[in-house]
């Protein structure tokens, strides 16, 4: 078999620049975005792609598809709908190892089909850490199975990963170099790949349900350091005995708090910690200390179950675990637990925080101090602070950073700085419901569709539009944007044809079609270990569809394999997912390779194998 194309100069240059993007992502001496506005501006100078073309693609379907994702995962995650979800995987677990790690992979992979996996993954590090914290379980049982499941996930729709998102636009460029009387190669639908991405979730979850987790309990078991990050609340009931869940207590008539101020109910015997009061219309957290409780106020406390239950049957409160009243006042995303160090030249020192009006002024509890390693919490708000006290806080992540403007104490925990907006929570996701609804109709573009989605959010007050700027990661739009025409230049400088046939002179003569796309699968999957999945979606696309012309199959079928491949990445930390796990897992590249290789392979035979029962049938 000829190939019947001579390597131009033309060809010689883009495989150039390849050689030299895949060398830079390799070694890493330059970084990514920057190779690829580099190969951008070489493409432009040489004229393999025509200066009026060159920028095309920062405006493509592509980018704004990518940025659009990013600015809607920027808006659920602004109302605290991951926190939400934690809680809800909690109660639906019911402390079974087995079903809270499918549920929480299942529900991890839908998510990831309509966010950018890194997005996705980023979300879901605190509720990780958060059911590893409550069930016990270390977070190297939770994060890989997590990572598979959003990585396969992400196969569900074209929108899932910014291979899928790129391949309709190398689908419509490859049009400009079909041969004449070829039937021109249509977009894919927003679901297109849903039948894949089904069977690589559903793949994910029953490899870790007979297999991962054993590989990873052995890991657990092998006297390897494979500690559970200390999260918020571990951490603080280790080290001041702050500990317990939050309850709603419902005072009666009957109850002898009735009449009491704040300060008189939590001074009493064995009383939890006293974080929210509501009364009537009027709901505070860190109520002040002269606030009176009233027949019907909600409690908002703090402690062990046993302890919390023993106080409301005492002085007769109804005790509820589901937070009807005060939930979106103690969702973590809006407020929570703090320390905080007192500076020398604070002028709280000498000073009490019942002196200091903490509550009333800054509308903070004081829940404990570390002094010289010994833990006050008897009556820690009649206690003068000295210069290096370390403070426990409860309050309003906004109250919290409005206090340390005045730099009297330094918060050293890390919190969400933004603005969070709870109370727009079913605002969000009726947008985002509508926005799906109409991606399944398919009347118009996925990117115009999605960012219908982001304008709702914008208009409705769920983002501010500095924060949906914020939300962007300029890196990732640079990188695509820029490698995007050479995809455009492997195509039309006839590289990829000239590359795919001579793949084709040294496979024996009858290879069939199947054969090859394994082959494109494997070598899709090497790519992106090394250039990572944009770079090896941009190469290898163009290369898969002049392979199935040459062999008579249908180019759109082993371009989706080529772009489903491209994030066949479990293995290493250069795919985004995994290097965001490696560490709070402290996984070792080679429990990488035990368990996320035989999933790699399953994942490229799945593929395979699915498309081809897709396009069954077809040209």
């Amino acid at each position: 078999m000829e190939s019947g194309l001579t390597l131009t100069n033309d060809m010689r240059l883009v495989l150039g620049l390849v050689g030299f993007t895949m060398a830079m992502f390799l070694f890493e001496r330059i970084r990514a975005d920057l190779v690829a506005l580099v190969v951008l501006v070489v493409l432009g100078i040489t004229g393999l792609i025509a200066p009026e073309e060159i920028f095309s693609g920062f405006s493509g379907n592509a980018v704004m598809s990518i940025i659009a994702t990013m600015i809607l995962g920027a808006g659920l995650d602004r109302t605290g709908a991951l926190n939400r979800l934690a809680g809800w995987l909690l109660r639906r677990g019911h402390g079974k190892e087995q079903r809270l790690l499918a549920l929480t992979g299942l529900i991890a992979g839908l998510n990831s089909s309509f966010m950018q996996n890194p997005s996705v993954m980023a979300l879901y590090l605190p509720v990780a850490a958060r059911l590893s914290s409550r069930s016990g379980l270390a977070m190297s049982r939770l994060l890989l199975p997590l990572a598979a499941a959003i990585v396969m996930g992400a196969a569900l729709t074209m929108v899932g990963n910014s291979p899928l998102i790129l391949l309709n636009d190398l689908l419509l460029s490859a049009n400009n170099n079909l041969p004449s009387g070829m039937a021109t190669l249509e977009q894919l639908p927003m679901f297109a790949p849903a039948p894949v991405g089904v069977v690589l979730l559903a793949a994910a979850l029953l490899y870790f349900r007979f297999y991962g987790n054993r590989k990873l309990a052995e890991l657990e078991d092998g006297g390897g350091e494979n500690p559970t990050p200390a999260s918020t609340e571990s951490y603080f009931a280790r080290t001041y005995g702050i500990e317990g869940d939050v309850f709603e207590l419902v005072v009666s008539a009957e109850s002898p708090l009735v009449g009491m101020a704040v300060a008189e109910a939590e001074s009493m015997h064995d009383a939890p910690l006293l974080l929210a009061l509501k009364t009537g219309n009027d709901t505070r957290l860190a109520p002040s200390a002269d606030m009176r409780i009233w027949v019907g106020s909600v409690l908002g406390v703090m402690g062990p179950r046993q302890q919390v239950a023993d106080f409301a049957q005492n002085h007769f409160l109804r005790m509820s675990s589901r937070l009807r009243n005060l939930g979106d006042l103690f969702n973590p995303a809006r407020a929570g637990i703090s320390e905080a160090v007192v500076p020398p030249t604070s002028r709280f020192i000498g000073k009490s925080a019942r002196d200091l009006r903490l509550r009333h002024q800054s509308g903070i509890s004081l829940l404990a101090i570390n002094r010289d390693k010994q833990v006050i919490r008897e009556d820690v708000r009649s206690v003068p602070l000295r210069a290096g006290d370390m403070l426990v806080f409860h309050s309003i992540w906004q109250d919290l950073a409005r206090a340390a403007e005045s730099r009297d104490f330094a918060v050293v925990t890390d919190y969400p700085k933004g603005e969070q907006r709870p109370h727009k929570f079913k605002i969000a996701m009726a947008i985002f419901a509508v926005t799906i609804v109409i991606a399944l109709t398919g009347k118009l573009p996925v990117a115009l569709t999605l960012m219908t989605g982001v304008a709702g959010m914008l208009l409705a007050g769920v983002l501010k539009m500095d924060e949906a700027y914020a939300a962007i990661s300029w890196k990732t739009v640079f990188l695509t944007a820029g490698l995007i025409p050479l995809g455009w230049a492997m195509d039309s400088s006839g590289a990829a044809a000239w590359i795919a046939g001579n793949t084709l002179e040294r496979l024996p003569d009858g290879t069939p079609p199947w054969a090859l796309q394994i082959v494109v699968a494997l070598l899709t999957t090497a790519f992106s270990l090394v250039v990572s999945h944009v770079g090896a979606t941009i190469i290898m696309v163009p290369i898969a569809i002049n392979l199935a012309l040459a062999v008579g199959g249908d180019p759109t079928a082993f371009a989706l394999i080529a772009a489903l491949s491209a994030s066949n990445n479990l293995m290493t930390a250069s795919n985004p997912v995994m290097s965001m796990i490696t560490g709070p897992a402290n996984y070792s590249a080679r429990d990488l390779w035990r368990i996320g290789g035989p999933l790699s392979l399953i994942y490229a035979v799945i593929a395979v194998t699915v498309v081809n029962l897709m396009f069954w049938g077809g040209r």
